[in-house]
């Protein structure tokens, strides 16, 4: 929303006097002199603050009018209101779900009291009216408290709002003709509806022009409506209320005089609460074209009209007549005054619950968390534990290894040796065979070859009628071959059993492996479960806090 009211300044700022402007001090004599006489007249109690807020603007630098306003404005706060008590009442009633507003006693509050209090002091005629907070609150959103109260000064004279309060509200039953003159032309059928049900443009539309939309509608549809009157006018209101009308007429015509007074009051600004609601209605809003000549043209059919029922009108009846138009018009101020206590309240008590029930969250939240903690600590406890355990069955298993690996290594010696004697009683057997033969074989060709030694040995190289040497030696030949077998057989028994102590040291190292892996599953599953508690307990905290939101 803009929110500055000082012009583009030139190059060289500005000097009531050509000669007046000094250049090396950069500052104007006449203006010092001017803030200067304001001082004294603001703090001697003469209070010249229409001055002030109307042609502090015109002086050049922002610095100087800035001052001026804020002087002026202290010294407003100073000054006595005689509506504080109903100041100090709305002030709790305005946007009481808004955290800017929402704690008594807090900056926004206090601020906004005091813009109310001030242009109540400034502006005696008019004083402070029910529903001007709410439009103090919304420029109080975007800037400082000083410029908030110079922009509803603005605002309230310039931009005309402070007519639509004086003469018994006059000028604003001229502006419920003009809507009314307006929706006869725009939406006729609607127009006919409410003459039918005898609903009138002040029973429903008072507090859009007297707030311009800000006490009932959605505070982001309220920005885009005051930046629209602070560049076209005051005679936006009725672009904004054709389009609400318009947008609502189907609604409207299935309603009585009951139904809609409660269609206006509740479900039309709940309809806007919907962003692209707000957005379509602004954009409808600013197609449609009033022109300030047919609003001049109701205002004086407006005007004829009045003077023609003062003249025809008996001057006790009149005074009846308005003396019932203020009864309904008080009637329907106190029902607004009792919905907004009521939505105080009701706002109040849900804002209890949620805090209630927020506090409820955060305590149960933080037992889980402590629960959570606990069982971290437990499952790092385990952990460690298993690690411990895990670390000392390793090295068992390692130290079990290398003794399997050791006893291994020691019977593939024995048997490398036992192999290689083998080797070596085979070799030598053989080379002791070989040797026998060529010696049995030269004695046979010495025997063939001697005459007389024929005599005594056969073919075969036996001795004829020999019988018992030869006994003799078969006895001898047996023997040997007797020992031979028994150390045959005696290696072949070492053999076997040291085939049995590898077949069992392999049997050992199989079973060492099985347990290491078993082990080793063990301390990968616990883990797994540490893992999977830990993570099952957050998302159980997780779930229940999502549950508990939703």
């Amino acid at each position: 929303m803009n929110s500055t009211l000082d012009g583009n300044q030139s190059s060289r700022p500005f000097c009531l006097l050509t000669f007046g402007y000094l250049e090396t001090v950069n500052f104007c004599l006449l203006e010092v002199l001017i803030i200067v006489f304001l001082t004294v007249l603001i703090i001697s109690g003469n209070i010249i603050v229409i001055f002030v807020f109307h042609c502090a603007p015109l002086l050049n630098h922002h610095t100087t009018s800035y001052f001026i306003q804020t002087m002026a404005y202290a010294d407003l706060l100073v000054g006595e209101s005689p509506q504080d008590s109903a100041i100090t009442r709305d002030i709790n009633r305005t946007f009481p779900a808004h955290d800017y507003f929402k704690d008594t006693g807090g900056d926004g509050q206090d601020s906004l009291y005091k813009i109310c209090k001030a242009y109540s002091v400034y502006d005696e005629e008019i004083g402070y009216c029910q529903g001007q907070s709410f439009l103090a609150a919304v420029l109080l959103l975007h800037m400082p408290e000083e410029q908030a109260f110079s922009v509803l000064v603005k605002i309230m004279f310039d931009y005309g709002l402070r007519e639509l309060f004086k003469q018994n509200f006059e000028d604003l039953h001229c502006k419920f003709y003009q809507l009314e003159r307006l929706m006869q032309e725009y939406i006729p059928d609607l127009y006919n509806h409410f003459l039918d049900i005898s609903l009138e443009a002040h029973m429903y539309a008072s507090q859009w022009f007297l707030t311009l939309f800000t006490a009932k509608f959605p505070l982001y549809m309220v920005f885009h409506i005051i930046d629209l009157l602070l560049c076209e006018g005051i005679s936006v209101i009725f672009n904004v209320a054709l389009g609400l009308l318009k947008t609502s007429k189907d609604d409207l015509l299935l309603t009585d005089f009951e139904g809609a007074l409660k269609f206006f009051r509740v479900q039309l600004p709940k309809r806007y609460r919907s962003e692209e609601n707000a957005k379509k209605l602004m954009e409808l809003a600013c197609s449609m074209k009033i022109s300030q000549k047919k609003l001049k043209k109701y205002e004086k059919e407006y005007h004829t009209m009045r003077e023609q029922q003062a003249q025809q009108e008996d001057p006790i009846e009149r005074f009846e007549r308005e003396n019932r138009r203020l009864q309904e018009a008080n009637m329907r101020l106190e029902q607004e005054n009792d919905d907004l206590a009521h939505e105080l309240v009701t706002s109040k008590i849900a804002l209890r619950k949620d805090l209630d029930n927020a506090e409820e969250k955060a305590d149960a939240l933080n037992k889980e968390l402590l629960m959570t903690k606990q069982k971290l600590i437990d499952a790092e406890e385990e952990k460690r534990r298993l690690e411990d355990e895990s670390a000392q069955l390793k090295e068992m298993c390692r130290r079990e290894l290398d003794k399997a690996e050791s006893e291994i290594r020691k019977n593939s010696s024995i048997i490398g040796d036992y192999k290689q004697i083998c080797s070596q009683l085979s070799e030598r057997l053989e080379k002791q065979q070989t040797a026998n033969k060529v010696e049995i074989e030269k004695i046979r060709q010495k025997v063939d070859d001697c005459e007389r030694c024929r005599e005594f040995f056969n073919k075969e190289g036996r001795i004829k009628g020999l019988s018992s040497a030869k006994e003799v030696l078969d006895e001898d030949t047996d023997e040997e071959k007797e020992t031979l077998k028994n150390q045959l057989r005696e290696m072949e028994l070492e053999l076997a059993q040291t085939k049995l102590q590898l077949v069992e040291a392999e049997c050992k190292i199989q079973d060492l492996e099985h347990h290491l892996g078993l082990a080793l599953n063990e301390v990968q599953a616990a883990k797994k479960t540490w893992f999977n508690r830990t993570l099952s307990s957050i998302k159980t905290a997780t779930g229940v806090q999502g549950k508990e939101t939703c």
